[in-house]
């Protein structure tokens, strides 16, 4: 297909209104010279609706593929929040000179989000919502909302302020059109609203949306004036964001970026990925330094080397599926410091369960396979002390960790592997030198 078909291909897909995400998705199998040509023909209105739904390394390289009056006028269509995200991503001094290009109150609205990490509400918000004086009775605020809507990112609640601009109330639209039209904002709206300061995590703020079910929730200064609001969408994609980077925090990964990864340096990957291997070496060693003190055990039943794996496999696949769940229930918020006792017991209970089972199969391969029924006994017995003691470590090193504010999807993965390795490894060894009398 000639580089002018895929254009017209792409063109009537535009025109017959598929949604934006999956033009993306349609765009980004084109080549770079048949994007520049594509984003030449569509109007500025349609090329912000594709690129606010790419991922952010697609947006910046779409841009600079465009001339720079061109680029600033499809920011100036796109949502506050999306552009300053999108500059976000440029070097400054591109960012610099599309924002002067800009001008106005859309390069002022730009300018203002990006004061704020990227990781925080204020960072997430977007500062086109809705806000109406608390004076104002239900008629006038709808004829308020006509003006205000269509340039509105958030039209689900309408916010209340007083003359000072801090959050006075909340009304849902449903609340609108249900009430008289002569009746004060101030009598119907909802009062003390759930809101979240500007500074607060990016991930606080998903937990707050997702357990109050929320379609946007306003952000406010330390004074109380709402400075933006951060919308449900938005909170879907730190959800996202989040439950990555803990995957790959808990695989040994690092903070690789999954959206770019072909492009990222090999040199940057190993870098990320090289510090939670040498963890991993230090460990092996420290093992590797437990059976060499068990040398002389070894010699004497050479048969104990066979299940050395078993042994050591059955205690981290434990130890890790404790360790997951730890991790993940803290992110979430379904566990907190105070429910680190109960759940400490219940894995105590539920690595004994799986100890006691895994043990009494390990215990009789050994015995069937080597006929032998004392080291059919110490296999047994070390992997039900070794799977007891991986979930209690696995359960207790994350809450460690969060205690000394390191993010326990770093740091728990390679520490539980590392000491369930050895002290299953001491176990095994200990009880064998107790019941073989070695």
């Amino acid at each position: 297909m000639s580089i002018q078909e895929t254009l017209e291909r792409v063109l009537q897909q535009v025109r017959a209104g598929i949604h934006p995400s999956d033009l993306a998705d349609l765009i980004d199998e084109l080549n770079d010279q048949q994007k520049q040509e594509l984003f030449v023909l569509l109007s500025d209105a349609e090329a912000a609706a594709i690129i606010q739904e790419m991922e952010g390394f697609d947006q910046a390289a779409v841009l600079r593929l465009l001339t720079r009056h061109r680029a600033s006028a499809i920011l100036k269509e796109m949502a506050a929040d999306d552009a300053a995200d999108l500059v976000g991503e440029l070097p400054p001094d591109e960012a610099r000179e599309l924002l002067n290009l800009i001008a106005g109150e859309e390069a002022q609205d730009i300018k203002e989000l990006l004061r704020y990490p990227e990781d925080t509400a204020g960072g997430l918000m977007t500062t086109e919502f809705i806000a109406l004086p608390e004076n104002l009775t239900i008629k006038q605020a709808f004829n308020r909302l006509r003006q205000l809507a269509p340039s509105a990112e958030v039209a689900y609640y309408v916010y209340v302020v007083d003359q000072s601009g801090r959050l006075t109330g909340v009304l849902s639209l449903r609340d609108l059109i249900a009430t008289g039209d002569d009746v004060p904002l101030a009598e119907v709206m909802r009062r003390n609203p759930m809101t979240v300061p500007v500074d607060l995590n990016q991930e606080e703020v998903a937990r707050l949306v997702s357990r109050y079910d929320l379609l946007a929730v306003p952000v406010v200064a330390a004074d109380g004036r709402l400075l933006g609001v951060v919308t449900v969408d938005d909170v879907l994609d730190v959800m996202v964001e989040e439950a990555t980077e803990d995957i790959l925090h808990l695989g040994g990964a690092g903070s690789v970026e999954i959206t770019n990864i072909l492009a990222m340096p090999f040199t940057a990957l190993v870098r990320r990925r090289l510090p939670w291997l040498l963890i991993s070496v230090v460990g092996g060693t420290l093992s590797g330094g437990v059976i060499s003190a068990y040398e002389s055990v070894l010699q004497s039943v050479i048969t104990l080397a066979v299940f050395i794996p078993v042994i050591m496999d059955l205690g981290g696949a434990v130890g890790t599926q404790s360790s997951t769940i730890v991790v993940r229930a803290l992110s979430t918020g379904h566990l907190a410091f105070r429910d680190v006792g109960r759940f400490l017991l219940h894995e105590l209970k539920v690595g004994s369960a799986l100890g006691l089972g895994s043990g009494l199969l390990a215990g009789a391969v050994a015995v069937l396979w080597k006929g032998q029924l004392e080291l059919g006994i110490v296999v047994a017995l070390s992997a039900f002390c070794a799977l007891t003691l991986a979930a209690m470590v696995g359960a207790g090193v994350p809450f460690v960790w969060r205690l000394l504010r390191v993010d326990p999807a770093v740091a728990a993965s390679p520490f539980v592997t590392a000491i369930k390795d050895i002290t299953g490894l001491l176990i095994y060894f200990g009880l064998a030198s107790l019941l073989l009398d070695l």
